[in-house]
């Protein structure tokens, strides 16, 4: 008797752990499949012909090659924001010399592979000088990653993101952009980080720009409203990375 008790409690124990998994990996399909979709528009600039800018995908990445780069720039997409939603701001960076590569994320979460840059600038022996740069969750992750690759960076760009990383001796350039309408970054706890990024950090404020807006994927839940459109958005930032990577130019306000 006392025997069929435990097997009956086992029994209901395993039941209650299969449940509570099958439930827990439901639950991650779900909030994996819920993300930001690029627009037609980003999606567009992959198929154009571009007469300056060459674009090569592959399975891990898509990279836009100018004709003769001056430098190389690293970019990890934001949190739950399908790739290719940079690809217009991307496209921009290049059309300045800039060599870049968006990294595809599994999950679209950088979080998940936030070493996804290893190995991207041996594939690209022509460039000498390498940034590494992302967009809000993005950011955070390219940040975490120059906080212990920085002998093999040059600089590091944060779109709407905060460094936790402590790279104030790191010699790393770091230009940081926000737009004055974004509702969703933290402003406490971009704040609050401050201090973890180099005394000469160039900080920009994109007036009327929102969180989105670094982007092409439309809205987003708790974002401001702009008030410039997302293409003005993306033409300044990429202005903005072009003047500290290349120094002749001139940052935009």
């Amino acid at each position: 008797m006392k025997q069929k008790k435990k097997n009956k409690r086992w029994l209901i124990t395993l039941v209650v752990v299969l449940a509570l998994l099958l439930a827990v990996g439901i639950g991650t399909v779900v909030y994996l499949r819920d993300y930001y979709h690029a627009s037609a528009e980003a999606f567009a600039v992959l198929e154009a012909d571009n007469q300056t800018v060459q674009v090569v995908q592959s399975e891990d990445r898509i990279a836009f090659l100018p004709e003769a780069p001056a430098a190389g720039l690293i970019f990890y997409p934001g949190g739950k924001v399908e790739c290719e939603a940079y690809a217009p701001l991307l496209e921009a960076c290049a059309e300045h010399g800039i060599l870049c590569v968006l990294l595809r994320m599994p999950g679209n979460l950088a979080v998940l592979d936030r070493n996804a840059a290893d190995g991207v600038a041996a594939d690209y022996p022509e460039v000498t000088d390498w940034y590494i740069g992302g967009h809000s969750l993005g950011g955070a992750m390219a940040a975490s990653y120059a906080g212990t690759h920085a002998d093999t960076l040059a600089g590091l760009v944060l779109l709407a993101a905060y460094s936790t990383a402590d790279l104030t001796d790191s010699g790393l350039q770091v230009l940081s952009i926000y737009g004055s309408e974004d509702g969703v970054l933290n402003r406490e706890k971009y704040d609050g980080n401050r201090p973890n990024l180099p005394a000469d950090t160039v900080e920009l404020v994109i007036e009327g720009g929102c969180h989105a807006g670094f982007g092409s994927y439309g809205p987003q839940d708790g974002d401001g409203t702009p008030a410039i459109s997302g293409e003005t958005q993306i033409a300044r930032t990429a202005e903005a990375i072009a003047a500290m990577i290349l120094p002749a130019q001139e940052i935009a306000a």
